[in-house]
């Protein structure tokens, strides 16, 4: 599985301080958010942000003891039922 390959190539490469990873993290983010306000869909370096951020966050969550598939699975059976609407390309909950 890609996660554990990520996990371990992590760790073959001492990456084990958390501050810094979340500091990459936010680089990560400001890189794919400097592609989506340029408009650029589908450029290659929106892609490669995509991936890093990713990576990092696995990593991360891997120094933490946190299982990032578990988290996705939680986070998915939380909104799966949620009611709400569309405002500009965006979901709004409905109040629960």
């Amino acid at each position: 599985m890609i996660n554990d390959l990520i996990k371990q190539w992590g760790r073959d490469k001492g990456i084990n301080n958390p501050d810094k990873q979340t500091v990459k993290l936010m680089e990560e983010v400001g890189e794919l958010a400097h592609e989506i306000c340029r408009g650029k869909y589908d450029s290659a370096e929106l892609k490669d942000a995509f991936g890093d951020i990713q990576v990092v966050l696995i990593i991360l969550g891997d120094m933490l003891g946190i299982d990032t598939e578990k988290c996705k699975e939680e986070a998915y059976n939380v909104i799966k039922n949620r009611t709400g609407h569309n405002v500009d390309g965006s979901f709004v909950k409905d109040n629960e």
